[in-house]
């Protein structure tokens, strides 16, 4: 990877959380104003802020409503390999989500009719919340929609990972099963990572994420199928989620709860549970005495 190339990646990842804040919040502002504008000329027997009522208080609830999504997204991820087995979960996930949404926004519209010395009129509930539920589906699915996409376009950007393959013809030129080497695509390109430069490993869905100087390559594996790859002697798991590589690691810190916090050399901070916590104490100090 060119240095310009990681510095960008770490400057994003460094304000990630504020950009994807803005881009919701953006993207609820602009939608809000054209739909308010539409609704106005709909609706030109009405006041002239009754619409834009209509639209800031659908779209302030649903605003609050997006972090709800993207923990359902996170915790069934909505992928080509896993929509099979999310997406019922993602239609129940729907339901909730439009009961909020609506009970949310007519309760907001109430309150400002009221402001304004004027009854509110939801009409009948069940034919109307027939109606807005179709919507709410609609804008549940485009969230999660965009948050795939996003979630491509970031590993396009930042790469992803996968073992050497053997061969079809004649040995492999290093060992298959624990690969001294990983293979990373990035923008087309491809890299090889060596395991040794590994920092440490973390369970996120389908993947493990492997960080490498600043940077997480996502491998599509599972903590139990890539302990088997890993060089015991280097690597250690330290949690149900996590692997370390013992020359990163800097200093144990214990904590009151019997846990650990590990913190590794390039300042990153690592959990480490109970279960794992006296067994690399002791790997520790062997690698320390080394």
């Amino acid at each position: 990877m060119s240095p310009s190339t990681s510095l960008e990646y770490r400057d994003f990842h460094r304000w990630r959380r504020p950009a994807e804040i803005a881009f919701w919040v953006l993207l609820a502002i602009l939608n809000t104003v054209f739909n308010s504008m539409v609704a106005q000329i709909d609706n030109a027997r009405t006041a002239a802020w009754e619409p834009w009522v209509w639209e800031w208080t659908s779209s302030l609830v649903m605003l609050v409503l997006v972090p709800v999504v993207l923990a359902v997204e996170r915790r069934w991820p909505f992928g080509f390999d896993t929509w099979r087995r999310s997406l019922p979960w993602h239609l129940l996930a729907t339901v909730p989500f439009s009961l909020v949404h609506v009970g949310g926004m007519v309760a907001l519209r109430t309150l400002a009719y009221d402001l304004a010395g004027r009854r509110y009129d939801f009409g009948p509930w069940w034919s109307g919340f027939g109606y807005e539920y179709l919507k709410d589906a609609r804008t549940y699915f485009l969230i999660i929609a965009l948050v795939c996409l996003s979630r491509l376009w970031l590993v396009r950007w930042q790469g992803e990972a996968r073992l050497l393959q053997a061969p079809d013809e004649g040995p492999p030129v290093e060992p298959v099963e624990r690969p001294e080497r990983f293979l990373v695509r990035k923008l087309g390109k491809e890299f090889l990572v060596n395991a040794r430069e590994i920092e440490w490993l973390q369970a996120a869905g389908n993947y493990v994420n492997l960080h490498v100087r600043g940077r997480d390559y996502p491998l599509r594996t599972t903590m139990a199928a890539i302990e088997e790859r890993l060089d015991p002697a280097r690597f250690v798991r330290v949690h149900r989620s996590y692997f370390v590589n013992l020359d990163c690691l800097a200093e144990i810190e214990p904590l009151d709860t019997g846990d650990a916090r590990l913190k590794l050399r390039d300042g990153a901070a690592v959990p480490c549970s109970r279960r794992y916590r006296a067994q690399l104490r002791e790997r520790f100090g062997e690698a320390a005495v080394s």
